[in-house]
């Protein structure tokens, strides 16, 4: 159980009436929030985990080319464009 003391009356308006408007009780939709900002990990962890992974020697267009190449290469497969390798 979480109660949440000395919400400014300005805050405690606009959270009810978003809820009402969504056909919800307060209780609710202030769950709703938490769920949701609880769901994902804080950015500071995300980038700290990011830092923590190998460094790679490889330039963001090079990235690129390759990504947009594989998803070439996927869709061609997928409309049946692939080509038949000799010895396949």
């Amino acid at each position: 159980m979480i109660q949440v003391r000395n919400v400014p009356p300005r805050v405690h308006g606009e959270l009810a009436r978003r809820a009402r408007a969504r056909g919800q009780t307060l209780t609710r939709y202030v769950e709703e929030i938490l769920e949701r900002e609880t769901s994902q990990p804080p950015v500071e962890e995300v980038w700290a985990r990011a830092r923590a992974l190998p460094k790679l020697n490889i330039s963001g267009a090079e990235v690129i080319r390759r990504v947009r190449a594989e998803r070439d290469r996927e869709i061609a497969r997928r409309l049946g464009l692939h080509k038949k390798r000799p010895g396949r």
